[in-house]
């Protein structure tokens, strides 16, 4: 990543960083420190001033987990296909339509807000929240962080760190906007990952999210059929497979959905997206990358419209919306 230009400079002089709070005492606010030189080289790590715990900023990203964890098969997929989803590479307003209808946002400047991106994995909404001109902090349980990196880091209103949902290093009621997307059903706790997220909003906030249906139909499709075993094999492995079976289901896919619409397509072991006017080519990307999104997850957790909405006014937001969307329950709400 020696190209690539993170944000780095709100870190180590003091900007944002004055924002982090430490995810081990809660307590302690985190400062930039280096140590002395190492064969040439210095490290880099943050440092809590109440509890002394640090944390190591690896290819100028602030590392605030264990390194190790369930969001790896997220980390190895956003890597391999960082820019498939950006509309900067489709060409295409894919990802662009789906934070609108999300949001409402139709283009107004945001500057002077703050905005947290959670789960952000390579960055196809951070490239679109960036042009908001808010003040962005995104970031991803996995490595994807580094993936979003490569695509948006060179941002000059982007903070982008690895952290955890269920532990958000910002004091509560701190952001203007909370966005997350396609994330908190592989989490371990959909309805825990939601209430924190719920907790950074600031009073006439918004909060932003939408999760998998939850359905008795929903449970028939080929995704929770193999997850069972799908889930369990070496990634690599799953990868190389799909690799070679993607492609040839994808014809029939196309043909299946063309003759019955979206249930048609359901009848297939793969997911293709060649109705949203992608090529060849790129549509086979999609395919692959999606159906290991499919499979790999060690959580898969939806949700219905009710226990969404729930969520919504448990957590004392007003104005709420849910609804069914291309990807599944939708929901907003503004803080009371």
């Amino acid at each position: 990543m020696n190209d690539v230009v993170v944000n780095f400079k709100n870190i180590k002089d003091g900007g944002f960083l004055s924002e982090f709070s430490c995810p081990t005492c809660k307590n302690g606010m985190l400062s930039f420190n280096s140590d002395a030189p190492t064969k040439g080289k210095k490290n880099k790590y943050l440092l809590c001033s109440n509890c002394a715990a640090n944390f190591p900023i690896i290819d100028n990203i602030p590392r605030l987990v264990e390194l190790d964890n369930y969001g790896e098969s997220f980390g190895y997929q956003w890597n391999i296909y960082r820019k498939t989803q950006l509309d900067s590479h489709s060409g295409l307003p894919i990802s662009r339509n789906r934070v609108k209808a999300a949001t409402n946002w139709s283009g107004e400047s945001l500057k002077g807000q703050r905005i947290l991106e959670a789960g952000s994995g390579a960055g196809r909404f951070t490239e679109i929240l960036v042009e908001t001109e808010a003040d962005l902090f995104s970031f991803d349980y996995s490595t994807a962080v580094e993936a979003n990196a490569k695509n948006n880091g060179s941002a000059k209103n982007l903070t982008l760190f690895q952290g955890d949902i269920f532990n958000i290093p910002f004091e509560d009621q701190s952001f203007d906007r909370v966005f997350c997307l396609g994330v908190i059903q592989h989490t371990p706790d959909p309805e825990a990952a939601f209430f924190s997220l719920a907790s950074k909003v600031k009073p006439g906030g918004y909060l932003y999210v939408d999760v998998y249906t939850q359905s008795w139909y929903h449970y028939l499709h080929w995704k929770y059929i193999l997850r069972p075993i799908t889930m369990r094999m070496n990634r690599e492995t799953l990868f190389r497979l799909l690799n070679i079976m993607v492609p040839i289901f994808i014809p029939p896919a196309k043909l299946l959905r063309k003759l019955f619409g979206r249930a048609g397509a359901r009848l297939v072991p793969i997911v293709e997206f060649s109705h949203l006017g992608l090529e060849p080519e790129l549509n086979k990307e999609w395919a692959i990358l999606d159906t290991f999104d499919m499979y790999s997850p060690a959580h898969d957790h939806p949700q219905s419209m009710k226990k969404v909405k729930s969520w919504f006014l448990d957590a004392g937001f007003t104005d709420v919306e849910v609804w069914y969307g291309d990807n599944g329950v939708v929901g907003r709400g503004k803080k009371v």
